[in-house]
């Protein structure tokens, strides 16, 4: 009898451990997602927030920021670029139409799109725009590697 409850219990915790490691495989990829979704959420914020100390925190090292057929490193960015997105991020607020999240093992990407209405320096704003995003794993999180942004001006009845 013994014997019978050992193999019992065996076969119970061997049937608990497979089902815990099959819900931690489910669940990463929605942890993982949501994660990078929301440092790049965070990134947004930091620009809307006029906080550039926090929008480079999530930016690596060597990032590279894509616009108007320009390529900056996270250095130039900062030096040129961040101050001007700040004061837009802050004056037209932008409408998020969609976020999609791709996780491949520490590499993420994220694409939305968005509608930005309003006024910056005297003049209308009424355009759509484009953003991917790459992120990797680090060891504290999720950070941004490379962004890319594109836009154009919404016509009526588009």
């Amino acid at each position: 009898m013994n014997s019978v409850m050992a193999v019992r219990s065996a076969l119970i915790v061997a049937a608990l451990l497979a089902t815990q490691n099959l819900f931690a495989q489910a669940v990463l990829p929605v942890t993982d997602s949501t994660a990078a979704k929301s440092t790049v959420r965070a990134f947004h914020e930091a620009l809307a927030r006029g906080n550039s100390t926090a929008a480079l925190r999530l930016l690596a090292s060597d990032a590279v920021i894509l616009e108007n057929g320009d390529q900056e490193t996270r250095e130039e960015y900062g030096s040129h670029h961040l101050t001007a997105d700040i004061e837009f991020a802050q004056a037209v607020p932008a409408r998020l139409r969609g976020m999609q999240v791709t996780v491949n093992g520490d590499v993420a990407w994220v694409s939305s799109t968005t509608v930005t209405q309003g006024t910056y320096r005297g003049q209308a704003i009424d355009s759509t725009g484009a953003e991917l995003m790459v992120l990797s794993r680090t060891a504290t999180g999720w950070e941004i590697r490379s962004i890319h942004w594109s836009s154009r001006t919404l016509r009526s009845g588009r």
